[in-house]
């Protein structure tokens, strides 16, 4: 038994912190359309401003202050509420990962972030439970309690041997940034924080009058545009080397342990009982060089903690090497690179189905402005450059108790997921398919609020109702098995 505990006093600063983040729009609303209105209006929209961020400071403040935790008979138990007294109770025996994190301030006092999922979670928009500031013995004895309550030994958890598979170097580290496609994430977020002031600043008044201006000046807006793109490039670049900085994984007993970040850093926890299927994503050009990375879909997570469902276990290795990496320990997968291709009759439906946008594209372009329009016709090449790559990909590999799907969108995907964690398994065939004896497969596991898994489209039919049936004995034992 212990007596409940408060946050470190600097939870109530970070937790002010992320409210008025989120007010930080109304309130720049409401300013601005006060100051249109003239002095006096402007004034009260400034005394309504004061007056809201003076409660948000108050109630952080009595939040902090009502906010406890306590251990009690193996369960953590969290109480918290200002006017509506809650309480949350969760035993340890149901505790399926705790996840770290160390933001700025939480290193500058020594604290971590603690995020709590459990077998039961609901996908709300917050983990179980998170602690927002708690010093690091606090977190230790977390997950020191949690262990001993599942290995049922009545001393505090051994803390398992810890051995490192994967430690990130800092060339891969510069790979990892330099083909992580980060960019189009900072400019969508630039244009995106523009958007919320459309309304207040006279962006039409303020462009409209360079439009002569840009017609004599193309050269110049050029070199603007090109240092705009690198200066975004180079900001993705040292984001994904902060946040990846230190990427290592360590196997104990039970979990694979992931630690990464710099500035924040990270620690996630994966036990290795609710790994539903392993995934490698490799894009464009991380497959010219044949690297890819490597995600666990977990049975975890929440809208507001995806990681505990989609983690990154490997950030970027070369994609022959995953057998060689991660196999010892995981010994019930087997990472197979020999798939079974989609027929050869299928290449004229893939670059088919990809004409479906450029082709009306082009007539249009061709009709109305004529010779210049017949460059569209490049990007019918291009698509159907993209449908034979598509074709090239698919395909398929049982391997005893495990399906293996590989397909491409804007990335070439492979999935490894065992028999008895496919959570659905549907085949499909259209009128088209049925007369060249093709089909489509599509296989799901349970990660975190939703799925994941693949479809291969245009396979042999045989093939389709090889691993249907596959399958459907799987399913039947199943059933046998609960009656």
């Amino acid at each position: 038994m212990s007596e409940p505990k408060r946050l470190h006093p600097i939870a109530s600063v970070i937790n002010t912190g992320k409210r008025l983040k989120n007010l930080f729009i109304p309130l720049a609303a409401i300013f601005f359309s006060g100051g249109r209105e003239g002095k006096e209006s402007l004034l009260i929209t400034l005394g309504i401003a004061f007056v809201v961020v003076l409660f948000t400071f108050i109630s952080g403040l009595i939040s902090w202050l009502k906010y406890t935790y306590r251990f009690e008979n193996n369960e953590l138990r969290i109480e918290y509420g200002i006017f509506i007294r809650k309480k949350r109770y969760i035993p340890f025996e149901r505790i399926q990962s705790i996840d770290l994190t160390e933001g700025i301030l939480q290193q500058l006092f020594g604290l971590v972030k603690v995020q709590i999922e459990t077998a039961g979670s609901s996908g709300d928009e917050e983990a179980e439970a998170v602690l927002s500031a708690i010093n690091k013995a606090e977190a230790k004895l977390i997950q020191e309690y949690v262990a001993a309550a599942k290995t049922g030994d009545s001393e505090v958890a051994n803390h398992q041997v810890a051995k490192p598979i994967f430690k990130i170097t800092t060339p891969e580290l510069l790979l990892l940034s330099l083909t992580s496609g980060g960019i189009g994430v900072v400019i969508s977020a630039l244009f995106a924080l523009l958007s919320q002031f459309d309304d207040f600043i006279p962006f039409k008044k303020i462009f409209g009058g360079l439009e002569n201006w840009a017609v004599h000046n193309l050269i110049l807006i050029a070199i603007i545009v090109f240092i705009g793109f690198f200066l975004a490039w180079l900001i993705a670049l040292v984001m994904t080397m902060l946040k990846y900085a230190n990427f290592t994984v360590v196997k104990t007993k039970k979990d694979f342990v992931i630690s990464q970040g710099l500035l924040e850093k990270k620690q996630i926890i994966i036990p290795l009982n609710r790994i539903q299927a392993i995934r490698i994503s490799e894009n464009p050009i991380r497959q010219l060089l044949g690297y890819g990375t490597v995600y666990v879909e977990s049975a975890g997570g929440s809208i507001e903690n995806k990681d505990g469902a989609n983690v990154i276990l490997l950030p970027i290795m070369k994609v022959k090497e995953l057998s060689a990496i991660i196999g010892p320990y995981l010994p019930e997968f087997h990472f197979t690179t020999s798939f079974t291709p989609v027929p050869k009759r299928a290449l004229r439906r893939y670059i088919f189905r990809s004409w479906f946008i450029p082709v009306p594209v082009a007539v249009a372009a061709i009709f109305f402005f004529k010779i210049w329009g017949l460059f569209s016709l490049l990007l019918i090449g291009l698509f159907t450059f993209w449908a034979i790559l598509k074709y090239q990909t698919a395909g398929w590999s049982l391997d005893g108790q495990q399906l293996t799907l590989r397909f491409q969108t804007t990335n070439r995907t492979t999935v490894f997921m065992k028999k008895n964690k496919i959570q659905s398994l549907e085949i499909r065939e259209s009128y088209f398919q049925r007369n060249k004896e093709l089909g489509t497969i599509e296989a799901y596991v349970k990660s975190g609020l939703g799925g994941a898994g693949g479809t291969v489209v245009d396979m042999e039919k045989s093939e389709v109702e090889k691993i249907f049936g596959w399958y459907s004995k799987e399913q039947k034992n199943r059933e046998a098995a609960r009656g």
